[in-house]
Order: structure tokens, then C-alpha cells, then sequence
């Protein structure tokens, strides 16, 4: 299941996962139809209201890339259902049909003591999934990411250009990770299911 494929992020898991050899069936669950593919199920759902029962929660592995901003989200209130409750709702409803693995795409410096709010949502939301007891759970956090996304985001594209220009000077974890790679790395952990909890850097997302 890819919860978040319509993102930047979750796009690119998507394409990637429908055309991995190890993938039969791609669950995403989206508020808008997606285009159709043989090995694509699109449940059309309104988020507020997931439905609990539906047969197609029962998924081996979880690859979650669901995200927003407080701008966009019109409040901090907005924000954190979206970045803190929906993640961990799917989370549940995954783990209670018996899916093994769940990957979390997050951030850096996701931190529960951090005085930063976006931060703060990030480490809460990385306490609450580790303490549903995942099998397998897969924490990545990426630093800025690169990609051009649907929603304009001014403030990150000028982060992500000024960090290009200085790149070859930048430590590896603050440089601009592309948003292909970090795909790369959920569907990777969500399909080898190591078990424990993995949380990978983003000077270690390749």
C-alpha cells in the first residue's frame, strides 16, 4: 500500500512499485481517482473517514509518504491531523489486518522535544508508530527534497536552490535529496521487511 501517492514523494514510490518484478498489487487509497494500471487498486476515499473494514487494509507492507504544510493546511490544528493522525490512523488499520512492515516517510530533525512545531509533529508521530509494536518499521528521514511538486511550496524551492549552489561545500545530511531516491529507500524497506525498527538518515537515503 502506498498511502500519500498523489505527493511528490508518494508518486514516485508508486511508478516505482508498479513496475518492481516483486510487486502483484499496489493499494492506493487516494481522494481523487488515479490513473488506471493492471496492477493498481485506487480506492477513492475521503481521509476523514477511512473505512475500517475494507479488505484491501490486509497488505503485506505499508509505505506511508502522507504530508503537508501549515500553510497549506490553513492551521497547526490542520496540520497535525494530516502529518500526526493520518499516519498513525493508516498505521492501525494496516497493522489490525496483518500487515507486517510499515515505512514512514519523515523528516530530519524529527524530534519530540524540539521547540520547532513541524519538528515536534515529526518525533510525536515516530513515538506513537513505534509503539503500535510493527513487525517492521522503517523510519527515514530526508532532509529538503527535490522534485518539482504540484503544490507550489515558495519558501522550500528557494531552500532547495540555495542549497544546490553551495552543495559542493554542504555536509551530506543538509544537501537536497531527491525525491526519487527517498522512494527508492521506502519501497526498498517496505519489500525486504527487515524486522526491528530502521531509521535511516538523509545523508544515508541513496
Amino acid at each position: 500500500m502506498i498511502a500519500g501517492a498523489t505527493g511528490l514523494v508518494g508518486s514516485h514510490a508508486l511508478r516505482q512499485a508498479l513496475a518492481h518484478p516483486q510487486v502483484r498489487l499496489v493499494v492506493a487509497p487516494t481522494r481523487r481517482a488515479l490513473p488506471t494500471h493492471p496492477k493498481l487498486l485506487n480506492p477513492v476515499v475521503d481521509f476523514e473517514r477511512l473505512p475500517e473494514d475494507a479488505e484491501w487494509w490486509g497488505v503485506n507492507a505499508v509505505i506511508c509518504t502522507i504530508g503537508t504544510t501549515i500553510k497549506t493546511a490553513g492551521s497547526r490544528e490542520a496540520f497535525y491531523r494530516v502529518d500526526h493522525d493520518l499516519p498513525l490512523r493508516v498505521a492501525e488499520l494496516a497493522l489490525r489486518q496483518g500487515t507486517q512492515a510499515y515505512a514512514f516517510n519523515s523528516a530530519l530533525g524529527a524530534d519530540l522535544r524540539s521547540r520547532v512545531f513541524y519538528s515536534r509533529t515529526k518525533g510525536e508521530v515516530e513515538r506513537d508508530l513505534l509503539a503500535l509494536g510493527y513487525p517492521s518499521l522503517t523510519l527515514v528521514r530526508p532532509g529538503l527534497i527535490g522534485g518539482e511538486r504540484v503544490e507550489d511550496r515558495p519558501r522550500e524551492r528557494l531552500f532547495v536552490r540555495i542549497s544546490e549552489a553551495v552543495r559542493p561545500v554542504l555536509p551530506r545530511r543538509w544537501r537536497v535529496v531527491p525525491a526519487e531516491a527517498i522512494a527508492r529507500t521506502l519501497l526498498e524497506s517496505a519489500l525486504t521487511a527487515t524486522p526491528g525498527v530502521r531509521v535511516v538518515m538523509s545523508e544515508d537515503i541513496t
